[in-house]
């Protein structure tokens, strides 16, 4: 869990620098959205065995992960970290911008609550 939060903060350094895409739009294979409205979306996301994605980036959120995880974050400064999850577990997740790799022979599920901006009023 130390770690999952190291990468977080890590991810909210380097945010700045790099204009990663839209995860559902970058990698359709591995992100689809199942609920978006003015306030939320949702995304499930699926890795395969031994998979990675292309860099992307998540605003401010909740993962909530389905199964257990094993997996690695390159960031734009190509650093690498690593970072674990137990099935039924919930983070917080800052917003920034990486490249995932599943880093296990099992496929893994999670589910990514991103943020939207709210309006001032």
């Amino acid at each position: 869990m130390r770690v999952l939060w190291m990468l977080l903060v890590l991810m909210c350094l380097t945010t700045g620098s790099v204009l990663a895409q839209d995860p559902v739009v970058a990698d359709p294979a591995h992100y689809s959205v199942v609920f978006e409205n003015d306030q939320v979306r949702v995304l499930r996301i699926r890795y395969g065995p031994n998979e990675q994605s292309v860099m992307h980036s998540h605003p401010d959120g909740v993962a909530v992960y389905l199964d257990d995880i094993s997996g690695e974050f390159t960031l734009p400064d190509g650093q690498v970290v690593n970072a674990q999850g137990k099935a039924r577990e919930a983070v917080w997740t800052e917003a920034g911008a990486h490249q995932p790799r599943n880093m296990t022979d099992q496929p893994f599920e999670l589910i990514q609550i991103e943020l939207k901006p709210q309006a001032e009023e």
